[in-house]
């Protein structure tokens, strides 16, 4: 203590409260509490934004709920101006509408679902699903309330020739609490079955990368099987027609893996089994553990396999714990993920890009990441009327859903950055996207897909999905390298032939003179010689064809043979040959063409 400090003169600091005062303000916080003064953490922390999320959040519950019932979705997704922006800067007023015909909701489950945060039936179950939370639309439904003031509307309906209820809700945020303002049974004749999301919300409306319409159009792309319909603010309406009748196979649920247990959740599974044994905890709550495996596992552990789950605490905890991570197990089954599959991913590639010319996917094969199965994806649309000389679109999914906003804080964008794109013949700046006529597609399945927020905005950075994302990419780098390098090829023997085709008429036209023939009996053996020297490209009308439309006469005399049009890439460029020709019978016959010239 300094000689200031132990002045009298110094004066005392006043108390300003006891423990007991301060005891007395503390209180239990509600989560919708919470996230009423932090939605940002969810993505509503502006207006463009928040717009965004509120749709992507209902048209996420309602595809989930139309796989999980057997249903081919067809959603409608209407955004409604009600009063407009007071000046150029400020938000409007916006009702966001989103209607499926998935197998509806039961009335008792209407007020949990969509007035209550932290609901749901997906956050327990390791399955792949797009909500992971229970969070998402309720959060958008607290947003229009803190903005507007009007409750959520909720139209569903169950089955045909059953009641239609309409529920208007609000949150009570003090207690995380549903409040039902309005019930009634409504006329819905024209749906047997689906659900009918209103909210309305204070929010802008946005074009271009991070808007509606592009996280719609990036919808349909990685789901096929969607039957789109979107009415814009402007009363514009887009249909996007699904490509595919057949629904994405049904994700198992699967079991925890002794792999990416947490030490505190094994403690939690065992003290949730009393009656059982270590080894009977093993055997029925984990994945890919057998009754052997499980024996092995105590013996690792110096545990006791048949001691009471629920009475393992302390050192045995840990050793077990420790015993799991280090053990030979198989990895979990892959039937938990659905990938959407390479021949879907182009067909939905050629549903936004369809004047592309070269189209690639591939699927990768089931990995782990902390015991979670996951599958990557990749595809890529090349050509066509995709701008020439600005960097590579990139679209990043995670379980089918776009994501739109944070690219540079995610795993999918950092993966494509790193692929050196100069190896498949493309430009590159250094530390920068393929600049190309290009578009990029990354899709991540998971049954927990670790994203770096509540948001759900990107994706952790994790070694083991960076590295199968980076491998996806290269594979369909090859294969776009392998395309680039053939059209090159037919580009150089397109040149070629061009200028073996303006020189030839000169040429005979010289000889005639000289020879006393006609132009055009000169002519014929040089378009049919014309072919040792220049590969000609597989596409009816690209070259000069004698002696008729679609055909090209061959080196024997009058027939012809018509030229093919399957639309594959010329092959390998052989080296130019020394005329007159390299092959005997070829020279002899193209010597009786001279000879012929002069009798």
């Amino acid at each position: 203590m300094t000689k200031k400090d132990q002045s009298p003169d110094a004066p005392v600091p006043k108390r300003r409260a006891t423990a007991e005062s301060m005891a007395s303000r503390q209180r239990e916080i509600s989560v919708s509490e919470f996230f009423t003064k932090n939605r940002h953490l969810l993505g509503f922390d502006n207006p463009a934004k928040a717009l965004l999320t509120t749709v992507k959040e209902a048209v996420d519950n309602s595809l989930d709920a139309c796989e999980e019932a057997g249903i081919l979705p067809e959603l409608l997704v209407e955004i409604v101006e009600v009063a407009p922006a007071p000046s150029p800067n400020q938000p409007s007023r916006f009702r966001v509408v989103v209607e499926d015909n998935g197998p509806g909701i039961v009335k008792p489950q209407i007020p949990k679902i969509f007035a209550k945060l932290l609901y749901g039936s997906k956050f327990h179950r390791l399955k792949q699903s797009r909500g992971q939370q229970g969070i998402g639309i309720s959060a958008a439904g607290l947003y229009g309330q803190l903005t507007t003031g009007k409750p959520v509307v909720i139209t569903s309906k169950t089955g045909k020739g059953r009641p239609a209820f309409r529920i208007d809700l609000r949150i009570d945020t003090k207690r995380n609490q549903p409040d039902v303002v309005k019930d009634e049974t409504t006329d819905w004749s024209d749906r047997d079955h689906g659900t009918r999301v209103e909210i309305e919300l204070v929010a802008a409306y946005r074009g271009g990368r991070t808007g509606v319409q592009e996280y719609l159009e990036q919808t349909v792309v990685a789901n096929p099987h969607l039957g789109l319909t979107y009415v814009s603010p402007k009363g514009e309406r887009l249909e996007f027609p699904r490509v595919s009748g057949e629904l994405p196979r049904e994700a198992q649920e699967i079991k925890p893996h002794p792999h990416g247990i947490e030490l505190g959740m094994l403690q939690t599974m065992l003290a949730d089994s009393p009656g059982k044994t270590v080894k009977q905890v093993l055997c029925d709550d984990f994945s890919r553990v057998s009754p052997a495996i499980a024996q092995q596992v105590c013996q690792m552990a110096k545990v006791n396999p048949r001691a009471p789950a629920d009475r393992l605490h302390g050192e045995e905890l840990e050793r077990l714990h420790k015993a799991l991570g280090e053990v030979r197990v198989m990895a979990p089954p892959a039937t938990a993920v659905v990938p959407i599959g390479e021949a879907l991913l182009i067909e939905g590639l050629k549903r936004r890009f369809p004047k592309a010319e070269f189209y690639s996917s591939t699927t990768r094969a089931p990995k782990v990441y902390r015991g979670n199965p996951f599958v990557v994806e990749a595809a890529l649309a090349y050509g066509g009327d995709l701008p020439l000389e600005e960097p590579a679109e990139i679209m990043r999914f995670a379980n089918r859903v776009p994501l739109q906003y944070q690219p540079k804080a995610c795993a999918i964008s950092e993966s494509v950055y790193e692929v050196n794109w100069r190896g498949y013949e493309l430009q590159q700046p250094k530390g920068g996207l393929p600049v190309a006529p290009m578009a990029v597609v990354v899709h991540l399945a998971s049954v927990w897909v670790p994203f770096t927020s509540e948001a759900k905005e990107a994706v952790a950075h994790y070694d083991e999905l960076l590295e199968e994302m980076k491998h996806a990419l290269r594979e369909c780098g090859r294969k776009l390298a392998a395309h680039v390098r053939s059209r090159a090829h037919a580009d150089r023997e397109l040149k070629r032939r061009s200028l073996f085709e303006k020189y030839i008429p000169e040429v005979a036209a010289a000889i005639g003179d000289i020879l006393g023939i006609s132009k055009e009996k000169i002519e014929k053996p040089f378009y049919e010689t014309l072919p040792v020297f220049v590969k000609f490209a597989d596409e009816e009308g690209h070259a000069k064809e004698a002696p008729k439309e679609g055909t090209r006469a061959n080196g024997g005399g009058g027939e012809s043979a018509e030229i093919k049009e399957d639309g594959e890439a010329p092959g390998p460029v052989p080296g130019t040959p020394a005329p007159p020709v390299a092959k005997g019978k070829r020279k002899d016959r193209n010597k009786g063409k001279q000879l012929s010239l002069l009798e």
